[in-house]
């Protein structure tokens, strides 16, 4: 901890153990980071990211790093909301993930939502490197404001690329400063939780499913390679859940 904020890591892990199932190898988190394992499913490592203490502030820094090897497995969700808050600190907060899986790898990053609340600044940088072969489900929700509460600032960018190509790059601002009608009928239309889910699959170089809309506020959406991205608006973070659940299931 600096008086600029606190600066916090958690690493993982993920390999194959060689008798069916996925070792971890690595599972370490400082600071409010911390990594508990829960019960595995079958040949997958589960992994729960438990928030120590109330963050990120104004002028914090978190960064998840997790690295999968070749036919591991690894489901990583969430005990709680991650809830950006304004703090003593000055400037925004960081939130950094860096995810990579090698070829014949599977990661499920499902966590819970990121709730902007009002006064924070926080901005988020997601970069995932696949390796061809590899298998993602990879959710982000975000939810503007606590009940009948305006949102802080958020600004949150996707990088997913697959053997060094590109397959999704974009940003999305959100709440004060952020660039004039970010809440206007072309952009989220007054909805206040707001989500994708980017699924990657080998399969899909056989057959990519078609784009389609789900409902009034969301679609998928086939990407340039073997992947589809899901985009979805909502009232609330429940009826967001629903909707990317559904997406996630229909993909079989």
């Amino acid at each position: 901890m600096t008086t600029a904020g606190v600066r916090a890591t958690a690493r993982i892990s993920a390999r194959d153990d060689g008798r069916g199932g996925t070792a971890l190898p690595v599972l370490e988190g400082d600071g409010p980071l911390a990594l508990r394992r829960t019960r595995a499913s079958g040949d997958e490592a589960r992994v729960m990211l438990v928030g120590a203490m109330s963050g990120p502030l104004g002028g914090d820094h978190f960064a998840v790093e997790a690295d999968v090897g070749e036919g591991a497995r690894l489901h990583v969700g969430s005990a709680a909301a991650t809830i950006a808050l304004p703090g003593q600190g000055k400037g925004e907060a960081r939130y950094d993930l860096r995810l990579t899986v090698a070829a014949g790898g599977e990661l499920r990053w499902l966590p819970e939502q990121l709730i902007s609340v009002k006064g924070s600044e926080l901005e988020v940088s997601s970069l995932v490197e696949l390796a061809p072969g590899a298998r993602l489900v990879f959710r982000e929700e975000q939810v503007l404001g606590r009940a009948g509460e305006e949102p802080g600032r958020l600004t949150s960018r996707l990088t997913v690329r697959l053997g060094g190509r590109t397959l999704l790059d974009q940003e999305v601002a959100c709440g004060p400063g952020a660039p004039g009608g970010w809440d206007g009928p072309a952009v989220l239309a007054g909805c206040r939780a707001l989500g994708q889910l980017v699924v990657v699959r080998p399969e899909f170089e056989e057959r990519l499913p078609e784009p389609r809309a789900l409902g009034e506020y969301a679609a998928i959406s086939p990407l340039v390679g073997p992947a589809v991205l899901v985009t979805a608006l909502a009232g609330d973070a429940l009826r967001l859940r629903r909707v990317l659940d559904e997406a996630l299931a229909s993909l079989g």
